[in-house]
């Protein structure tokens, strides 16, 4: 089954970069690379995925305690916009819910000369809903496509009630919530809809969502409040800003699974590689319709962009340095404790660790 994403090049506007102040001095990397850590001085301008967020501030408040000569601002513009921004040299390193593909790999190998895509945040995407009383629902891939192609518009359907027979379902219509910009969250969710359930979602595979008459929100904050605001409704969004709302168990072979940061890193283990991208791109063909026990399927993989070359030394030396410490395993710890990701394996990050050495070696 094709489970290869569509990715498309959207323009976004520039947002106001949320600064910290990071530096130089010691051993905050010794458990990631051998890069020397000692006298790192300068400013780093990174810009994409919004779900990077909560583990970009995470991750610079603890590098920034070791290192107070770097500034490093990260920009949450999106997917869409971090992908645009780097590969036309306007960032110093990116962030993406969407491996670069297409025009924009093109166009990211022709600026970078080497590029380094790695897997940097795993996190489960969460269906999540509200209605009165109900705080888990149990849907199989099939059920979901049709809730959000709105072919399945009451709670009460015959679908919904057939996997919850305990629940008391209302007579009330759903009301679908989706994002209305360019997102990476989209992309992915949509690609598990196409993948685990064709023939209830025929939609192309995109990072815009392809369904109009439902209730439309900027951003993952916008998704949530929109889901909180209405009763009856359900919408998709990174599991860590979930909070209380009800949460979708998801049919994987004969059981439902519910999200975790255990059952999301799963999916890496039984997917594949993508190749013909890159010695230094770790991209993933991501297993959506699995069947393995224990895997939650939805998930989302945030990549980060770096280049094998820049035209300041300095720069390679800090961007390596920082993505060091984002793989480390105190890295990834403070990802799970911020925002409930899921870390990646030591065998993983041993793999990953030449891709990161490569980092500005061209400089």
């Amino acid at each position: 089954m094709q489970r290869s994403i569509v990715r498309r090049t959207a323009a976004v506007a520039a947002a106001a970069a949320l600064t910290v102040v990071l530096g130089a001095c010691g051993a905050a990397n010794e458990s990631s690379g051998n890069s020397d850590q000692s006298g790192l001085s300068g400013t780093l301008d990174g810009a994409g995925a919004s779900s990077q967020e909560a583990a970009q501030q995470a991750w610079r408040a603890a590098f920034s305690e070791q290192n107070p000569d770097v500034t490093i601002n990260y920009s949450p513009i999106g997917s869409g916009g971090g992908r645009e921004r780097f590969v036309n040299g306007a960032s110093d390193f990116g962030g993406t819910d969407a491996a670069l593909e297409g025009e924009e790999l093109k166009g990211a190998k022709q600026r970078c000369g080497t590029l380094v895509e790695v897997p940097v945040y795993v996190s489960p995407v969460a269906v999540s809903f509200n209605l009165d009383g109900i705080d888990e629902l149990k849907l199989t891939p099939q059920t979901i496509a049709k809730i959000f192609n709105q072919k399945i518009t009451k709670w009460n359907s015959e679908e919904i009630r057939k996997t919850n027979p305990n629940a008391d379902l209302p007579n009330l219509p759903i009301t679908p919530v989706n994002r209305s910009d360019e997102s990476g969250t989209t992309e992915n969710f949509v690609d598990y809809l196409s993948s685990a359930a064709p023939n209830a979602w025929p939609h192309e595979v995109s990072g815009n969502w392809p369904v109009s008459g439902g209730e439309a929100a900027k951003g993952t904050s916008g998704v949530k409040s929109a889901i909180n605001a209405g009763q009856g409704t359900i919408g998709y969004l990174d599991a860590s800003q979930a909070g209380d709302l009800g949460s979708v168990a998801v049919g994987v072979g004969e059981e439902f699974v519910s999200y975790s940061p255990e059952a999301a890193a799963k999916v890496l283990e039984v997917s594949e590689r993508k190749t013909g991208q890159g010695e230094h791109v770790y991209a993933y063909d991501l297993a959506r319709d699995t069947t393995e026990s224990g895997t939650y399927p939805i998930v989302l993989v945030s990549y980060g962009m770096a280049c094998g070359s820049y035209d300041d030394a300095n720069t390679g030396k800090l961007v390596r340095s920082y993505f060091e410490y984002l793989l480390s395993e105190e890295g990834q710890q403070a990802a799970a404790d911020a925002a409930g990701s899921a870390p990646i394996s030591a065998g993983l990050r041993e793999k990953l660790q030449p891709a990161v050495e490569a980092i500005g070696a061209s400089s």
